[in-house]
């Protein structure tokens, strides 16, 4: 018989909590039976939401804390107050005691990074944290980070970013050798902050057996599928998600608008309204809902605050599949790999100083 993928659920996390994350989770237990979770947080609110889901309640168990992490809290704030009792730092520990694969929270992103980064500690050689998702594109999808767990990077984090978003790369999309662009205000060389153009020097020079390094890609490329993995410094990845997402709702609400302006356009759109749900499924935020956060000694996925039910499915469904394809040994494979790549990193950089 398979072995269980046991996940950790922060069920107070996000703006509305156990409301969203247990439909959430019952949607992804039907999509994996092979699924158990660890539920912490209020378990009166728990239950109540658990007693509509016989399924899910009979694969899952519940750890009572009436303590939360507040969306608005600071993460020092977090870490002093909830650092030991709260359902996110519950649900991070369990991950770091063995007792769950993942954790998944919807709840306040700083607190989230601080409390994990704290808990798991960092891999070795990795400084900080990254956020990684998948991104759909024209050509497919591709995993973008780093998307806002901290803010700028020198060349060899950009590096350390590099082989960790192509180690979730490979494991998502099969790749042996997934394509590596960063993220830059041109395609020359010489454009772009130092940091940027010394990554590139560096990626260049070590030729790295576990990634194929392509150059600069820009804003626009991200889109277009120019790379299986687009590298960011966190400041400049956070706001491309966002600039993203808000221009899907932009063109949703423009073509609502445009569909409920004539008569002739609301049979246009009866006509056609099979292809209108596959744009309004490609456009939705939601369905690409759920970024890992990569370097850390356990694997942490983070989902929107606001999403609904279908959405926090999405980011379970993350967390599964990084369990199940085992993403933390193949990162830890491809950091090590012919001597470290980030011992190569450093080698290289002090050859092109």
């Amino acid at each position: 018989m398979p072995q269980k993928v046991r996940i950790a659920l922060d069920a107070m996390g996000g703006d509305v909590g156990a409301a969203v994350v247990i439909p959430g989770a019952a949607i992804s237990l039907k999509r994996h039976p092979d699924t158990e979770f660890l539920l912490f947080g209020d378990s009166v609110l728990i239950g109540a939401e658990l007693a509509k889901y016989p399924e899910l309640k009979a694969a899952s168990r519940v750890v009572h804390t009436d303590v939360a992490v507040g969306m608005d809290d600071k993460p020092s704030q977090a870490l002093r107050r909830g650092r030991k009792n709260s359902s996110m730092w519950l649900a991070i520990d369990a991950v770091k005691k063995g007792e769950a694969g993942v954790v998944v929270s919807a709840g306040n992103t700083g607190a989230l990074v601080a409390m994990a980064r704290f808990c798991l500690r960092m891999l070795a050689g990795i400084d900080r944290p990254a956020l990684a998702a998948v991104w759909p594109t024209m050509r497919g999808d591709s995993v973008v980070l780093d998307l806002g767990a901290t803010i700028g990077g020198d060349a060899r984090h950009l590096v350390a970013l590099s082989v960790m978003g192509s180690a979730m790369a490979s494991v998502l999309f099969n790749l042996e050798r997934p394509k590596v662009g960063l993220l830059n205000i041109g395609v020359e060389e010489m454009k772009g902050h130092e940091e940027i153009r010394e990554a590139a020097e560096l990626l260049r020079a070590m030729n790295l057996p576990q990634l194929d390094y392509i150059g600069f890609v820009e804003g626009d490329g991200i889109g277009r599928g120019d790379a299986d993995v687009i590298v960011s410094e966190g400041f400049s990845g956070n706001i491309a998600l966002k600039a993203t997402e808000g221009t899907a709702r932009q063109i949703m609400t423009f073509l609502r608008d445009a569909i409920e302006k004539s008569l002739l356009a609301r049979i246009g759109y009866l006509l056609a309204r099979g292809a209108f749900r596959q744009l309004r499924d490609k456009l939705d935020p939601g369905k690409s809902n759920g970024s890992v956060l990569l370097g850390l000694n356990g694997i942490v996925v983070k989902s929107h605050g606001g999403t609904d039910a279908e959405g926090f499915a999405s980011a379970v469904e993350v967390g599964y599949e990084m369990v199940h394809y085992d993403l933390l040994t193949k990162i830890n494979q491809m950091l090590n790999r012919d001597g470290g790549a980030l011992k190569q990193a450093q080698t290289a950089q002090e050859a092109v100083s």
